[in-house]
């Protein structure tokens, strides 16, 4: 059996969290899901970055450990990852004794290896971000180039990365393989930073204790990011699996970050002897009104709220559909209500409803046996195929949103060919009641196809659609590249509605 191996980053403890937390999560679900769809062992990672400066600094100003501080939160993202029914195979938390055992290994085989040093840092820093900064990179303002806020000038002992020493490997790295940064945007945005110069990388602290021992110098704490990247290889590294799931095939972040995973974290890879991963994603930001979802902001969508209001697939639709990997994507309460009523109410919820009414009120909820039918008919079935193997293609390539839209084309098709067909007019001729058969037949049958194509992106829908049409729940993507699968004299549920239209006030 084939294996695919997936991340997300592991999240920042934010004690507010956003619609913009689930997007990532989201995405990597539903990659994660469509490949135990076609036949793949997959392991799916996520989890909390918990260390750093910021975290000890916030917690200390509400009178907690950092530990308090960051516990309910971390259990807020579980939470969250629940109700979006995300189906991550671990959660990792930088806290746990596992991570901070599988850190000091890899810190002492990179040490041990000569590429680590100890020497004195004098420079500029971001709290906020957890970054390292030279002068000539901060922005016209004199701030951080990320986040816009101010540096700190920091001056203390620190253990030092060569990470100067891997500027010519990663460009080599980068530039044979080009599928290894993607999109190309943040590959150009990677390569044109390496070749700026890379200088040694801080990769300790000891003006704070929040974080992991360094080994044989507890004065000092592993800078965050060296610490938070290991997390991918924590579950792995001592267990069987590791030669089975690493190198992964896909690290997910957002773009902001890109920089820590295609060029500290390979570096680190390499200079520990180790494999790396395939791909690294830089996916977009979720924005609203054409910024950034932040605190500080004060634009945030409340995740919570919105699943309790309108239901996670239906959340999980608008952001996989509306939103096309790799640039940002804008999030509206009013085109989530527009998508719901549209494509969810009326094109696939009636779809299901129309089909089973008609089944029971015209065949008493039974399929009878098909026969070969009319060109409409094997034009039909036909296209069902075609949207199948188009769809494997797509998702393939982590094209998720055409695949989203390809499926509900297929949907708008099933429902013009009530339309073309009208069953109503040939249960009452007697003459046509083979044909009615194989209408109702066709169009059970592509509702059964459509609850394997939409089981990544929707997977309670494509449950209780299944329900419905009394079929089995495992799911297998082969199944949807295969028309007829329904027995005859199969019998099928009772239509209930799938997605309520929602009244809006004006």
């Amino acid at each position: 059996m084939e294996t695919f191996y997936i991340t997300t980053p592991i999240y920042y403890p934010s004690a507010k969290l956003h619609i913009g937390h689930a997007y990532c999560t989201t995405i990597a679900d539903a990659i994660a899901r469509f490949k135990r769809l076609a036949g793949y062992e997959v392991f799916f990672l996520t989890g909390s970055d918990e260390h750093g400066q910021k975290i000890q600094r916030t917690a200390q100003a509400q009178g907690k450990t950092p530990l308090e501080y960051v516990d309910p939160i971390v259990d807020g993202f579980k939470e969250l990852w629940k109700l979006f029914h995300i189906s991550n195979d671990d959660f990792i938390r930088t806290s746990e004794p596992r991570h901070e055992a599988v850190v000091q290994e890899i810190f002492k085989r990179i040490r041990d290896s000569g590429d680590i040093y100890k020497g004195e840092y004098t420079g500029l820093y971001c709290t906020p971000c957890e970054s390292y900064w030279t002068e000539l990179q901060l922005d016209e303002h004199g701030c951080c180039p990320d986040c816009h806020r101010p540096v700190e000038k920091v001056s203390e002992e620190a253990y030092f990365f060569r990470l100067s020493k891997y500027a010519d490997a990663l460009l080599k790295h980068i530039e044979e393989h080009p599928e290894f940064i993607v999109p190309t945007s943040r590959r150009n945005e990677m390569i044109s930073f390496i070749k700026r110069g890379l200088e040694d990388l801080c990769i300790s602290r000891t003006s704070f204790d929040w974080g992991i021992p360094v080994p044989d110098d507890r004065r000092h704490v592993i800078y965050v990011w060296f610490d938070a990247v290991i997390n991918y290889i924590t579950p792995l590294i001592h267990n069987p699996d590791m030669e089975k799931f690493w190198p992964a095939d896909i690290h997910l972040v957002g773009k902001e970050i890109v920089r820590f995973h295609t060029i500290i974290w390979p570096a680190m890879l390499m200079a520990a002897g180790m494999p790396l991963p395939k791909q690294i994603y830089g996916h977009g930001w979720l924005v609203t009104d054409g910024d950034k979802m932040s605190k500080s902001k004060g634009n945030v969508v409340d995740p919570v709220a919105l699943v309790e209001e309108f239901g996670a697939d239906a959340i999980r639709y608008f952001l996989l559909r509306e939103i096309t990997l790799g640039l940002d994507g804008n999030f509206s309460r009013d085109a989530l209500i527009q998508r719901i009523n549209a494509d969810l109410a009326n094109d696939l919820g009636n779809l299901l409803h129309r089909t089973l009414n008609m089944i029971g009120k015209f065949q008493q909820k039974i399929l009878l046996p098909p026969t070969e039918g009319t060109d409409l008919d094997k034009a039909f079935r036909a296209e069902a195929i075609d949207t199948a193997r188009e769809y494997r293609r797509l998702m393939e390539a982590i094209q998720l949103s055409d695949a989203v839209k390809l499926v509900w084309k297929f949907i708008g098709r099933a429902n013009k060919y009530i339309d073309e067909t009208m069953p109503w007019k040939l249960a009452k001729d007697a003459a046509q009641r083979s044909e009615l058969a194989n209408v109702l037949y066709n169009l059970a049958e592509s509702l059964r196809i459509v609850s394997v194509l939409i089981a990544p992106f929707m997977p309670s829908t494509a449950q209780r659609i299944r329900e419905q049409l009394k079929v089995p729940q495992e799911l297998r993507l082969d199944d949807a590249e295969t028309f007829g699968l329904l027995a005859a004299n199969h019998e099928v549920g009772k239509p209930e509605q799938l997605f309520p239209r929602i009244l809006v006030e004006k």
